[in-house]
């Protein structure tokens, strides 16, 4: 089936926050941190579909200690810090395998950011063959697509920070019809589902696919990698045109991971280790099914 078989991810990357270059003793003081905003994305089934758009053209952030102190709220009382608005038109699918994309880099107040708000608006997905479904958003434009941060994410001068919302691509853009081919596709319903992780409790992972052909390492296109956590499915991606993949927002901790491509045998790592803020390597050589 065409969604239900992939469990896909947008990674939307929020936050490094690095504060003025400053002494010590200045440093304390410090009330601003930056914002540096990226985009990325895991695999889409590019077999059915070639873009899943969407414009992104305002980011907000509570600060929960704006909240806590009213008279350093922002304008009309809100804690919400806009961190960007203007309009970034994205095809989800060109930001794959760790792949970002930079939206916003500016300064912003210190504190604890609990919630962030992400506008969208033009949302569509193409299919292979140039049919084009316009998607309607719900709320998303209106009010922002709302994505809780537990634990919240701390600014502080001097310092830096970084925040992962993880877009579910496969369970937002819902697909109409008979998924059994491209001419049964009647269009998509879009339900944005984002998670959020703090990257200093998170890692990557990453490596390559290949098969031996011909008595020469071949990188093997399209395998599915699936990531487990207790025995459910964290999430899943897929190799590129040289066999690599890459999954990042993995929060550090012991996962099994299946690797699964037609025509050949799957394969399993078990007790694979993800560090906090470093990229965990595991290589997969597939060999041919005996069915």
């Amino acid at each position: 089936m065409f969604m239900k078989n992939y469990a896909l991810t947008m990674l939307l990357l929020v936050v490094a926050l690095v504060t003025f270059s400053c002494s010590d003793d200045e440093s304390s003081g410090d009330t601003t941190g930056r914002f540096v905003v990226k985009l990325t994305d895991a695999p889409f089934p590019y077999e059915l579909v070639s873009e899943a758009n969407v414009t992104i053209f305002k980011i907000d952030a509570r600060n929960k200690s704006m909240v806590e102190d009213e008279s350093e709220a922002g304008d009309a009382g809100s804690p919400f810090v806009v961190l960007m608005e203007e309009e970034v038109e994205l095809n989800l699918l060109n930001l794959t395998n760790g792949v970002t994309e930079t939206l916003v880099n500016q300064d912003f107040p210190v504190g604890d950011y609990d919630l962030v708000r992400i506008y969208v608006t033009g949302v569509n997905v193409v299919l292979t063959d140039g049919t084009t479904y316009d998607l309607q958003v719900p709320s998303g434009e209106q009010t922002g697509i709302k994505v809780f941060v537990t634990p919240g994410i701390t600014v502080q001068g001097g310092l830096t920070a970084e925040l992962l919302l993880d877009f579910d691509v496969s369970r937002s853009f819902i697909p109409l019809g008979n998924l059994n081919s491209i001419d049964g596709i009647t269009g998509f319903n879009f339900k944005p589902v984002i998670k959020a992780s703090n990257v200093s409790t998170t890692g990557t992972l990453g490596g390559m696919v290949t098969a031996t052909i011909d008595d020469t390492p071949t990188p093997l296109e399209g395998a599915q990698i699936s990531v487990f956590a207790a025995d459910t499915l964290n999430t899943s991606t897929f190799t590129d045109a040289t066999g690599a993949y890459t999954i990042m927002g993995l929060t550090a901790g012991s996962y099994d991971i299946e690797v699964e491509l037609q025509s050949y045998a799957s394969q399993e790592a078990e007790g694979l280790q993800v560090t906090a803020a470093n990229k965990t390597t595991q290589d997969f050589e597939l060999v041919p099914s005996s069915e």
